[in-house]
């Protein structure tokens, strides 16, 4: 014990432990600073547990173990397909919205009555972008203007070919034909704002003169081809086209996940015992945990 004693002394002054002689001495020396060699194991009282950097390998999942090429292929091609469809729809509901923040409206052309060479004119499956009108003072010769023809819930869109004032006629309700209507104030007639249009392609005039009550607004633009993709994206066929695939790609996607997770914990379960696990070990009598190199 004296020989020990002066070990640990010169230990000391070399700032290191020294070697135990003995089984006690070797267990309290371990409890203070682990077993010799620099083994990751933590001893106290004759039994062991791990200590330090993690003493066995992770477990393998799905997200550490590369796909298969030809999974993650399908993986790129289905995540193009979410894009393409996604910002389709997206910008068929961003289109009209945009217009209508600017107090604009987009209409889509289904006839060719303004079919021509001439600035201004459109043709059927076309879109034009319409502004309303607040005031006759707006409206030129020229102009081509949306409006609701008389008795017709059928909206038009044909060009200015002229603007009158014309007096407002009422029904005699004893003799049945129509008279001018006089304002009381001064005597003169009523007159409110008309405007006489045409279609480029047709040959004539519109037959009647339409109020500018019914005039809905002014045409500004005119996008070549633009209605007939509207029109198709509004439609339910549509709306079904461009959300079923990118919701169809997700579900695939979701799919290969789960059965790839699956087939690797079936894999990792049948593989064999690993012959650096952990085993057990009989110290003193007793059962514990022993890492071994």
């Amino acid at each position: 014990m004296i020989e020990i004693e002066h070990a640990r002394r010169a230990a000391r002054r070399r700032h290191v432990e020294p070697e135990p002689t003995d089984l006690p001495e070797y267990l309290a020396l371990a409890a203070r600073t682990g077993p010799p060699g620099g083994q990751s194991t933590r001893w106290s009282g004759g039994s062991a547990d791990e200590r330090g950097p993690v003493a066995r390998a992770a477990a393998p999942t799905a997200a550490s173990v590369p796909a298969p090429r030809w999974q993650r292929a399908v993986t790129v091609v289905l995540w193009v397909v979410v894009a393409l469809f996604s910002t389709a729809y997206a910008a068929s509901l961003a289109v009209p919205l945009w217009f209508q923040l600017h107090h604009q409206q987009v209409l889509v052309v289904t006839s060719g009555s303004m079919s021509g060479v001439r600035s201004g004119g459109f043709d059927a499956g076309d879109a034009v972008v319409m502004r309303r009108l607040t005031d006759p003072s707006q409206l030129e010769v020229g102009q081509v203007v949306s409006f609701w023809p008389q008795g017709s819930d059928h909206l038009v869109t044909h060009r200015i070919v002229s603007l009158h004032y014309l007096p407002v006629m009422r029904q005699d309700p004893e003799t049945g034909k129509m008279l001018t209507t006089i304002d009381q104030s001064t005597g003169e007639p009523v007159l409110r704002p008309y405007v006489m249009t045409k279609g480029d392609a047709n040959d004539e005039p519109d037959p009647d003169a339409t109020p500018f009550s019914r005039v809905r607004g002014v045409v500004l633009d005119v996008y070549p081809h633009w209605g007939w993709a509207l029109q198709w994206a509004r439609s339910p066929v549509g709306r079904l086209t461009m959300l079923a695939p990118p919701l169809l790609a997700l579900a695939a996607m979701e799919l290969m996940a789960v059965t790839r997770e699956r087939a690797l914990k079936r894999e990792l379960g049948a593989a064999p015992h690993d012959p650096h696990a952990p085993r057990r070990q009989h110290v003193d009598g007793g059962e514990h945990d022993l890492l071994l190199d």
